[in-house]
C-alpha cells in the first residue's frame, strides 16, 4: 500500500495487488471511498462509499480531480503500466 497524499486527516491510498480499472482508496475520519480514476484526465468517480457524508464526499471528490494527473501516474508506475 502506498500512501499517494495526504489532506483534512484523509489518506489516499493505492494497493500494489490491487485490480484495474485504476483507482484510489480514501481512508480516514471512520469511513472509506473508493474513486474510479477515469485515466488519464479524470473526474474521479466514487464506486464505494462507506460512513461518508454528502458534503465530504464532495470535498474528496473536488481534491482528487485536482490531483488527477498525479493519482494517475501513481498507479502506472506503481503497477507497472507502460
Amino acid at each position: 500500500m502506498a500512501t499517494i497524499l495526504r489532506f483534512d486527516g484523509w489518506r489516499v491510498v493505492i494497493y500494489a495487488n490491487d485490480h484495474r480499472p485504476p483507482h484510489v482508496h480514501v481512508i480516514g475520519n471512520d469511513a472509506e471511498a473508493v474513486f474510479r480514476l477515469n485515466c488519464p484526465h479524470g473526474p474521479p468517480e466514487p464506486v464505494r462509499i462507506a460512513g461518508l457524508a454528502h458534503h465530504a464526499l464532495t470535498q474528496i471528490r473536488k481534491r482528487l480531480e485536482s490531483h488527477t494527473h498525479l493519482l494517475c501516474l501513481h498507479w502506472s508506475m506503481i503497477h507497472d503500466d507502460t
